[in-house]
């Protein structure tokens, strides 16, 4: 009996580490791209050459090894991976623009970044800062943001409370402390629950079989924190960054909310000159292996031969449909779209693919306001930091009663509200827009508040739809003149506001969600991970991006590196830490010379 138990022991560990550690396939990080860095282009007309090449037949390579749905990060950075191998590969998107949330637009002489607003992680030596040197040959830059990166305000006009959030494993639980006297145990413990050794398992695969990680996720932040003190306001503090996932704390994993807490520790960094240089500088890697990225792509279905193997995509070109051909398609799109509208109704109901469908539910819809300012960042007192202003302490309480509300008395008042200005955060900001600042506010928002007008016609969806945009917007901007004293409504040129529809519309979110599938307890069961992986049920159909891992940039880049090793059958994860030692190493090499 102790031999058959024995012999099966050494089987599963022998099979764990052939799958984690083994690598048969090519390797996208053998070698060191990086170039010297190249004068930024802001000429909108060269840059619009790389980021709004326009679908057409004629511009689709021959002889694809891959094409992908969606140009959102999880698409373009597997595009570069497979890319950096020798494969030839098309990205197709949707919208007029590549780069999903990492694209900006312009009105009225004011950029506005989307979906972009703090990226942690990216110190020198970290896999994910050399991974993203590696997918932009180095020429993405980053700056970094006031530290304090991040403010928390609490409480009603005349009785809030502002708590600073400062980077540094020292610094970050020493300002609490100074916040937070006679707390000083509820705070250290807060900063031991988040092991790294969570961090670890993501990147090297091993969360899928066993970890700390999935012991704390049925956990919710809610009840960890309940436990660590009976302050309000400390407990807020340590569960204010739920906006970034989605998920109240009584809803919310604690082992999702510790991750995040864990991303930002060392920092936090805005690109420069933008979010849209990340698709900018990732789209020529893909080019110059033979592939393309061509916008205004309705993709309208995946194609499958009589063995339900995929194919292929149909494209929507005006009335007639064009068929592509490849032996591998990947989607981007999310689950919901994939599954759900572009796959043929016999395959949709599969049993496999319905049981995937199951376990899912859309994630927290939302609502973005865009504010463009006369005035430099001095003169409106705007710095590179943000700020999360609540109504109160009891996030559970707030979120659950906002929600509740129908749509014109949630307008009158916003109660949670994240502010930050993309132009303070941006260096070369000052030379492209001299004079001029940007606001970008983020709330969440309910899409039944807004379904009504869904099939309505972009930019002229009525005034009815026109007066609750403008209800939500006055709300937060006496949210905003408050919090920015120097603000005031002589300096706004213009404001317009983006809602759960227009969510819909522009990156194609079924239901208008900022990060995809719902982020909740159950998207942390390990029954979750075994069955919502890049390889789908249907032969040659993977998917990739944040519905695979987490959401935001580093989830969506995480999900690319999870489908990139599917497909190459080889770790990238591991590969990711390789690359970070070497060039720790090589920076070291040339400090010391």
């Amino acid at each position: 009996m102790f031999a058959v138990v024995a012999i099966i022991l050494i089987f599963l560990v022998v099979f764990v580490l052939k799958h984690v550690f083994g690598s048969s396939g090519p390797n996208p990080f053998e070698k060191d791209c990086r170039e010297p860095l190249k004068k930024m282009v802001f000429d909108k007309k060269e840059r619009n050459k790389v980021l709004k090449q326009g679908f057409l037949a004629s511009k689709v390579p021959e002889n694809l090894d891959a094409i992908i749905i969606g140009s959102g990060i999880g698409g373009l950075g597997l595009a570069v991976f497979l890319a950096k191998v020798g494969k030839k590969v098309l990205v197709l998107e949707q919208h007029s623009r590549a780069g999903g949330c990492c694209h900006t637009f312009t009105e009225k002489g004011f950029e506005f970044d989307v979906g972009i607003h703090y990226v942690g992680e990216l110190l020198d030596h970290k896999p994910f800062r050399c991974v993203l040197d590696q997918m932009t040959n180095g020429q993405l830059q980053w700056a970094p943001l006031e530290n304090p990166f991040d403010h928390i305000v609490l409480g009603p006009p005349e009785n809030r409370r502002c708590y600073p959030i400062y980077s540094g494993k020292t610094r970050f639980p020493e300002e609490l402390k100074k916040c937070f006297p006679g707390e000083e145990k509820a705070i250290d413990e807060k900063l031991i629950l988040p092991l790294p050794l969570a961090k670890f398992l993501i990147y090297t695969g091993l969360v899928k079989h066993l970890s700390y990680f999935f012991k704390m996720a049925p956990r919710t932040l809610a009840d960890v924190v309940g436990e660590l003190t009976q302050n309000k306001d400390l407990r807020a503090v340590f569960s204010y960054i739920f906006g970034t996932y989605g998920n109240a704390p009584k809803e919310a994993s604690f082992a999702m909310h510790s991750l995040l807490t864990t991303h930002y520790l060392n920092g936090a960094w805005y690109p420069k000159g933008g979010s849209s240089q990340i698709p900018y500088h990732m789209i020529p890697v893909i080019e110059k292996a033979g592939g393309a990225v061509l916008v205004r792509a309705q993709v309208n279905r995946i194609l499958f031969n009589q063995e339900k193997e995929a194919c292929g995509v149909s494209v929507l070109k005006g009335q007639e449909e064009v068929h592509i051909r490849a032996p591998m398609v990947i989607s981007d799109a999310g689950i919901f779209n994939t599954y759900e509208k572009l796959l043929p109704k016999e395959l949709q109901a599969m049993p496999a693919i319905q049981r995937q469908l199951g376990m899912v539910k859309h994630g927290e819809s939302g609502l973005s306001i865009f504010v463009g300012l006369n005035g430099t960042k001095e003169e409106l007192g705007l710095k590179a930091n943000n700020y999360w202003v609540f109504a109160e302490n009891d996030f559970d309480q707030l979120v659950a009663e906002y929600r509740s509300k129908k749509r014109e008395e949630a307008a009158k008042n916003v109660p949670l509200l994240f502010v930050a200005s993309p132009s303070a955060k941006d260096p070369t900001w000052e030379e492209r827009s001299p004079g001029k600042s940007t606001l970008t506010l983020v709330s969440f928002a309910k899409y039944e508040w807004f379904e009504e007008w869904k099939d309505g016609k972009v930019g002229n969806r009525g005034p009815d739809y026109k007066d609750l945009k403008q209800a939500f917007i006055d709300s937060a901007l006496e949210v905003v003149l408050d919090v920015y004293p120097k603000i005031t409504r002589d300096k706004i040129e213009y404001i317009d506001a983006g809602t759960p529809i227009t969510n819909a519309h522009y990156i194609a979110a079924p239901r208008g969600e900022f990060y995809g599938v719902d982020h909740g307890i159950a998207r942390f069961h390990p029954e979750f991970s075994t069955m919502i992986r890049p390889q789908t049920p249907l032969k040659n159909l993977y998917l990739t991006g944040q519905d695979v891992m987490l959401c935001g940039l580093t989830g969506a880049l995480a999900g690319a590196l999870n489908c990139g090793s599917a497909i190459l059958n080889r770790n990238l994860h591991l590969d990711t830490i390789s690359l970070a030692k070497r060039a720790k190493c090589s920076n070291n090499k040339m400090k010391e010379e």
